[in-house]
């Protein structure tokens, strides 16, 4: 099985998948930053609700997949961020799998935390990736 260490190398490289440069806040809904874990985090990818979809960077391009499928709760403190426990997208020949659960805190302003959370990234004709991520939920005001 591969280590975080060896995937966030593979990033570095450009493989599986590249970091994301920064991303601005959803003009309506909320999105989730997301973040591969390790001893320096990286932006791997962004959820947002509205619309419904996943943006990743692979090869240095960054592409949208679009929500295909979405079930369970993501949410465990009675917020409503637009997001199912486990959420499937797929396009430009990119299939994603992103499960995750949502946190309501008191010190983050309109938005939540993501502690445990895992992206399944799959390309046709590539290998699949499994990162564990974490990160925060963003909302419009």
């Amino acid at each position: 099985m591969m280590t975080i260490t060896l995937l966030l190398a593979m990033m570095a490289d450009g493989l599986p998948i590249d970091v994301l440069k920064p991303q601005a806040m959803p003009v309506r809904g909320c999105a989730a930053y997301l973040f591969a874990k390790g001893d320096k985090p990286e932006f791997v990818a962004m959820a947002s609700a509205d619309p419904a979809q996943l943006r990743l960077s692979i090869g240095g391009a960054v592409i949208d997949v679009a929500r295909t499928g979405q079930s369970g709760q993501a949410d465990t403190g009675g917020g409503s961020y637009g997001f199912a426990g486990v959420t499937e997208y797929a396009g430009a020949n990119v299939t994603a799998v992103l499960d995750m659960k949502i946190e309501k805190r008191g010190d983050i302003k309109d938005g939540a935390a993501v502690r445990d959370a895992t992206l399944r990234v799959d390309r046709a004709g590539q290998d699949s990736v499994v990162v564990a991520v974490a990160g925060i939920v963003g909302c419009a005001v």
